[in-house]
């Protein structure tokens, strides 16, 4: 009996151990972060100098990604505007054209269909090249019926796959559908993508090395304390740990400094912006990153500052001597 309470007494003793250093560890990273960020407020002129080098890194790819998801928004808009135009021929009678509208409408694949006479067509055509009555002493109408059809999916091989279909029913012509464009905006959709994602990557690397940087100066002017606490039998993990919390608070500094830019230059684009969407009859929203988007930049940003001053304090512990 005794030995049980004495093993249970041990084993609540390493317990009670084991915690008392976890509240200890827990309080020497409070300690530190706070320490870090002091001594980041007693330069003040030189922090400011690389948050805003650091937003500015951050804000250029960030507002590139707005403005590519507002491309995107108007691409799907753009698509969903795609329509193939089916001419009937020359000979079809009105009976024919109805008989033709309901089969196309009846179609599971075509969202819309509208019908456009050859009456209806002529005038528009006067309409579009400012021709008034000028045709209208022709003794036959040389346009044929039309048919606007609108499919559901708006994919450009949906779209070719639609109009092979449409083209193999009687009375039918030809039907015209301008594929170019619709592979251009995907080209260019997945292009802009591409660019976002080398820029993304370019400017991390520039926030990685404005970081290591200002913490490779941080280790030099520190270069007598760390040699004298490392002779006293500091670890390199304690040695790096204040430069970590130092590289960062500059990574979430200069992210916060990104988004008060970004949003600064949104809200100064978003006059003209809007009035030349409207100067055209559409409709142009601000884009935002909204609240997911701005705590992924935060925390991408933090995460670079930590990394850039991880790898910076490494480099410099490795070739740093006691004397």
């Amino acid at each position: 009996m005794k030995k049980g309470r004495r093993t249970r007494q041990g084993a609540r003793n390493q317990q009670s151990s084991f915690e008392r250093q976890r509240l200890a560890w827990q309080a020497h990273h409070r300690q530190t972060a706070r320490d870090a960020l002091h001594r980041l407020k007693q330069r003040p002129i030189g922090t400011a100098m690389t948050l805003m080098a650091i937003a500015v890194a951050l804000v250029l790819p960030a507002a590139l990604w707005l403005l590519l998801g507002s491309a995107q928004v108007l691409d799907r808009n753009l698509s969903d505007t795609a329509q193939l135009t089916v001419y009937m021929t020359p000979s079809a009678s009105d009976v024919d054209a109805s008989s033709l509208l309901e089969r196309v409408r009846a179609r599971d694949d075509v969202g819309s269909v509208t019908l456009v006479t050859p009456e209806q067509g002529l005038e528009q055509f006067q309409k579009t090249l400012g021709l008034g009555d000028a045709l209208s002493g022709l003794d036959k109408n040389p346009l044929p019926a039309a048919l606007i059809v609108k499919p559901v999916t708006q994919t450009p091989e949906a779209v070719s796959a639609l109009s092979l279909a449409l083209k193999q029913m009687p009375k039918v012509d030809e039907a015209q559908v301008d594929m170019q464009w619709l592979e251009r905006l995907k080209q260019l959709s997945t292009l802009g993508q591409r660019v976002v994602l080398s820029f993304g990557a370019l400017f991390a690397l520039g926030v990685i090395l404005i970081v290591g940087n200002t913490i490779r100066l941080s280790v030099e002017n520190r270069r007598e304390e760390i040699e004298v606490i490392t002779l006293i039998g500091a670890t390199h993990a304690f040695v790096r740990r204040p430069f970590l919390y130092s590289g960062a608070w500059l990574g979430l500094g200069g992210g916060i400094a990104s988004l008060i830019l970004l949003a600064a230059g949104m809200a100064w684009l978003s006059a003209p912006l809007t009035a030349l969407a409207e100067s055209y009859g559409g409709q142009w929203a601000v884009p935002s990153l909204g609240f997911e988007g701005s705590l992924f930049l935060l925390i991408v940003s933090t995460l670079l500052g930590w990394l850039g001053a991880f790898i910076a304090v490494g480099r410099h512990l490795s070739h740093m001597t006691p004397k």
